[in-house]
Formats: structure tokens, sequence, C-alpha cells
């Protein structure tokens, strides 16, 4: 068995086009099946536009263009929230807003009511853990059900999965607020959630934006890297693999790319896997280091792997849960962001061309507010019969 991941190299003033290439490369048309609503599905690991974090706002508006181009139309956003992270908040200072004005795609949300149900869900594919730490039954959004699924990752570490990506995008998505629970077997219920993907989504296909990379204890804890690349495959294991290579980590090692690989739900063996595109930028080792946070070093790893575990319940099935969620809002949003990420954000922004970029996301506003050609950025390159403005609903 073998899959394809397409590796480009990018650049601020083609991305547009780079990434109409590269899904072509990847075989999005091949993907997705006509005639579905497609979910995007961004991920935004923290609402503060930390670099490597979020998606990107030129990874989230190329996807819209080179999907309608292909005729995928239909496409719907949808955005979940975490115990620490606010939907809303990201969108807006992650510069989607705009996007999603400019190019008629209305967003979900995961937990409103009058947008999707959770519903009891029975996976066919025999379950590692889900089944257990669920016992009352597995839950996802009725939404998702016969749609197809565009996963927007970035390459970034992970304290707790080593590195994160297209599989680990499905988390916030497919499972409800009550996710921390599974904590102790991630590795497992992402394979898990993969096998889900499989059987509610007529095709699935992902983007993952590495223009800048995310080295260190993340998803929100990082140096950010620049890179100049971007991937995009419909294996999600074999995505996940390639950027685990590429970040300087051996993917079988990875107990989550392992775990699918053998489960068959994707190749995450290097050897097996086509790079097309810029192979030599596939072939990069970037020497990253995941490290631990105060999350971890604070006593994380005793309650989600250690002797402490045993006292789960006590811990994040009774409002003691609470103390745990403030002292990380805490720790992100009134320590790291003011005092330390911020200048790291700002430094991005005046210092790298892709932080440029970002800044000129910024200043766009709704469609026809800002002059430009139609269907670019600022500074964009111009994609050849790019529409005006594409209907998208």
């Amino acid at each position: 068995m073998t899959s394809k991941v397409a590796v480009l190299r990018v650049t601020p003033d083609t991305i547009l086009s780079d990434i109409d290439r590269l899904v072509e490369l990847a075989g999005v048309s091949d993907a997705l099946v006509p005639g579905r609503t497609t979910i995007l599905k961004d991920n935004i690991s923290w609402h503060f536009p930390f670099p490597a974090s979020n998606t990107t706002p030129w990874q989230l508006e190329g996807t819209i263009q080179a999907l309608a181009r292909r005729g995928f139309r239909d496409q719907v956003c949808v955005q979940n929230k975490t115990v620490v992270t606010n939907a809303f908040k990201g969108e807006d200072l992650n510069h989607y807003v705009p996007i999603f004005k400019r190019y008629d795609v209305p967003v979900r949300y995961n937990f409103r009511d009058a947008d999707m149900t959770w519903v009891a869900f029975q996976p066919k594919a025999t379950m590692r853990v889900l089944n257990r730490i669920f016992p009352e039954g597995i839950q996802i959004p009725d939404y998702f059900l016969g749609k197809n699924i565009v996963h927007l990752p970035t390459t970034k570490c992970h304290i707790y999965t080593t590195t994160t990506g297209a599989m680990k995008n499905a988390f916030g998505g497919l499972l409800n607020t009550r996710r921390h629970y599974t904590h102790s077997w991630i590795h497992e219920t992402l394979v898990d959630l993969l096998a889900i993907q499989k059987e509610i989504h007529p095709g699935i296909f992902a983007i993952m934006d590495g223009t800048t990379a995310g080295n260190g204890p993340g998803p929100r804890t990082m140096y950010p890297v620049v890179k100049n690349v971007m991937l995009a495959s419909a294996d999600q294991v074999a995505i996940d693999a390639v950027s685990a290579k590429m970040m300087g980590f051996d993917p079988l090692e990875i107990k989550y790319i392992r775990l699918a690989h053998e489960d068959g739900l994707g190749v995450g063996d290097p050897r097996e896997i086509e790079i097309v595109g810029d192979t030599d930028a596939a072939a990069e080792n970037w020497h990253f280091h995941v490290g631990k946070n105060l999350v971890r070093v604070g006593g994380g790893d005793l309650i989600w792997f250690g002797p402490l575990k045993r006292f789960q319940k006590l811990f994040f099935h009774t409002p003691v849960v609470n103390g745990f969620i403030l002292a990380s809002d805490i720790y992100h949003d009134f320590y790291r962001w003011p005092l330390i990420d911020r200048r790291a954000f700002e430094r991005w922004c005046e210092g790298t061309e892709w932080g440029q970029l970002f800044l000129r996301y910024a200043a766009m506003g709704p469609l026809g507010t800002v002059p430009q050609v139609p269907g670019t950025i600022a500074g964009a390159t111009p994609m050849p019969d790019a529409p005006a403005s594409p209907r998208i609903h």
C-alpha cells in the first residue's frame, strides 16, 4: 500500500497559486465526492494569533479558492471550542472573518444547538479506547454525517502527541468539551477518531501549513520557525508521517501514527509514501524538540500518565476540573501571551514576510473595502480566471 503526499516550497507573493498547485498534486478532486457539502475544519489551538498555532488566513483563503475552482463550492466552516480556547475570539484575531464574508462561507459551531446536534454513534470499526472512555455511548455532531471534510492543521509539536497535524485536527470537531477525559489515551483516541471519520465522511483531505512551523512544547507555547513549506494529502496518516519526519522525528516511533498504520487507516512508514512536488523539501530535517511546559511539569504527567491516573474521575469528572481550566487560562492568557508570546508574535510580524502578509490580512476587511485584484489578497499573485466573489453556500 502506498500513499501520496504533496510538499511544496511556497512564498508569500505566490501563496494562493501555490496552494492551488499543491492540492492538484495531492489529488483533491479524487479525494472528495462531488455534490456533497465540504466542511472546512480549521485549527485554532490558541485564540491569540501566535505563529504556527493556528490555521493561517492564506491557508484558509487558498483552500476556499482551490476547492471552488474544482467545483466544490458548497463549503461550510465548522468551529469548536475547548476549555481554554474561544472560537469567536480566535476566528477574529486570526483574520478568518473577512475571508468568510468575502467568499460567503457560512460558519457553524459544534457547541451551538441551533447549528448541530450531538447524536449517538456506534462505529462499525473496533474502537481501541473510546467505548471504554465513554461507556454511556460515543456521540458526534450530526452535521458531520455524509459530508466531505478538509482539515487545515499547521506543522507543529505537541506536548502529548509529539507532533500534531491532520489526525489531531479531528479531535475538537468530533469530541465534545469532555474530550479531556481522553488525554491518558490520546494516541489511541486519535486512531479511533480516524476510523470514525472514514465511516462518516465520503471524502477526507488535509492541507497543512508549514510556512511558519512550531518547535517546542506546543500547541501553544512554542518557538516559531519560518520554513516556507505546505503539505497536502488525502491520507491523514501519511501527511502526519511526512511532517513528523521533516520536524526531525521518526514517524513510526510516534504512537498514533504507528497504530493507525498498523490498523490500515493510512500509511505511516515514509518508505511507502510517494512524495510529489518539492521532494528535497520533504527530505529536510528541522531537528525539532518538544520539551515540556508548565502543564506537564506542574502535575499533568502525574494525573494523565502517572500514579494519580487512578483518581482521574475525581480530577476531571467533578467541579475540581474547573481549577485546572482556570490555571491553564491564567498561565496562557494572562502570563504567556502578554509577557512572552505577544513579543514573539510582534517580532514575527515585523521581521518576516509571513508576518507582513498576516498584517495585510488584518487590513483587508470585508469584500470591497480594500482595492485589490478580485480573488486575491494584497501582495499576492492573482490566480488565473479567479472568480471575483465565488458564491459558496
